[in-house]
């Protein structure tokens, strides 16, 4: 069941179908440049809201997760109005996203070249055939499996869930006691619209030590172009939770041949010609080892960050390599840039939070509440992503004044905990 909605602009505009478009504060940006040069119409399983004012039409369907249900659709738009191009940019929609663009004929419909990417264990079949540096890795379905494993690879070893997204389930056993620990961790970690797996649902890999990057890219028949390169920070070991990123407008490393060889032959590998991708490596002693591949554009404000300290508009990228145009990667700038994500330092019920602006940098770019008073959250490993309370960007002209800026606007931050009712108070004691 569906119901359409359209704003009458008929032009000349390539007219761009878009699967989903996830949380405004994070991809609104994508559609205010997309919409200034395609017709975009959308699929969402809700009335559109803030998306009214950048697209052409929508339709509102019962599920857009599931192909089956989107493809009648998109056949019936398309029949009245030929799609251009198919984009998506959420994980749990990039798969039956190529199954539409396949269904149309049209760039990135490969669903099994999007599933190399989506299926962390088919990424590491094909890397290792292929000959990519990585990490060696094993997919186990039992406890058993994975110390066998373990012992097998040595310690320590990281465990993975094999087809979840933004380091959900990822975390560092150095010993056999951290397996045990922490096994059903990754085993059961799940969110809306993952891949399930009822065997082998785990990946126990070689730990690859140094700093960990990750560069979006437009691909373009096949060829590897590099938008942005950011600097991973990590916290709450042993998890690998991702709470900040650094851009470097001009960064060495997008003009090093052997990042770019790197780049080049792990797309090779997985036979991505057409669409977005962003890629994570780990910086070893030997070199760059690949950790994953994800046939979508960044998250967590990446390419936001790369369009503000270079000028390339991924959004601008997507909608081209979608509709099998040759996008414009032309930078105009050279700044830095990044983003920092925060959390409350305990579980607690939140009493009051605000922002310090005071505080800020005269470099911030956005400082944004993301949690309300009386929501009750808890730090990672618990709060993972859906634990941020707060996020800040900054852009300045220099890695150091970035650097600084940073840790200043994250310091704006104030929190209050909401005291525990007396009668909890007292079954306490």
């Amino acid at each position: 069941m569906s119901s359409e909605h359209a704003n009458q602009r008929p032009d000349e505009r390539p007219h761009l179908l878009l699967i989903s478009t996830g949380d405004h504060q994070f991809r609104e940006y994508l559609l205010e440049s997309i919409a200034e040069q395609y017709r975009i119409h959308l699929f969402l399983t809700a009335e559109p809201q803030w998306e009214q004012r950048y697209i052409d039409a929508a339709t509102v369907l019962s599920d857009t997760l599931d192909a089956e249900v989107m493809i009648p659709a998109a056949l019936e738009l398309n029949e009245r109005d030929r799609i251009d191009g198919v984009l998506c940019w959420d994980e749990a929609r990039i798969l039956p996203a190529s199954k539409i663009a396949q269904v149309l004929g049209l760039p990135g419909g490969d669903p099994e070249m999007v599933l190399r990417c989506r299926d962390k264990h088919l990424t590491r079949e094909a890397m290792a055939a292929a000959g990519v540096p990585q990490p060696r890795s094993i997919a186990v379905g039992t406890l058993e499996a994975a110390l066998d494993a373990a012992a097998e690879i040595g310690y320590p070893v990281v465990l993975k869930p094999r087809a979840i997204a933004a380091s959900l389930g990822v975390v560092l056993a150095h010993d056999e006691a951290g397996l045990r620990e922490h096994f059903t961790f990754a085993r059961e970690m799940n969110v809306p619209g993952a891949l399930i797996y009822d065997d082998q649902a785990v990946l126990v890999e070689e730990y690859a030590d140094g700093p960990e990057i990750s560069v979006d890219c437009a691909v373009f028949q096949g060829q590897v172009r590099p938008i942005c390169l950011a600097h991973k920070v990590l916290g709450y070991p042993p998890y690998f939770e991702e709470i900040g990123h650094f851009v470097d407008g001009a960064d060495p490393m997008l003009a090093d041949p052997q990042m770019i060889r790197a780049l080049e032959h792990a797309h090779a590998a997985l036979g991505f010609t057409d669409g977005m991708t962003h890629t994570e490596f780990r910086l070893t002693p030997s070199g760059p080892k690949l950790i994953e591949v994800n046939a979508r554009l960044g998250g967590d404000l990446i390419p936001y960050l790369g369009m503000r300290v270079t000028g390339i508009d991924p959004g601008l990228a997507a909608a081209a390599v979608a509709c099998g145009r040759e996008p414009d990667m032309t930078p105009d700038r050279k700044l830095f840039g990044a983003v920092r994500f925060s959390y409350v330092p305990h579980e607690m019920t939140i009493g009051s939070i605000e922002i310090d602006e005071a505080a800020l940098p005269a470099s911030i770019d956005r400082a944004m509440v993301r949690a309300q008073p009386g929501q009750r959250l808890a730090p990672p490993p618990a709060g993972t992503v859906w634990g941020r309370v707060a996020y800040f960007t900054v852009v300045a002209e220099t890695a150091e004044a970035c650097a600084s800026a940073i840790e200043q606007a994250a310091a704006a931050l104030v929190i209050t905990e909401q005291p525990r009712p007396v009668q909890d108070a007292e079954q306490l004691t």
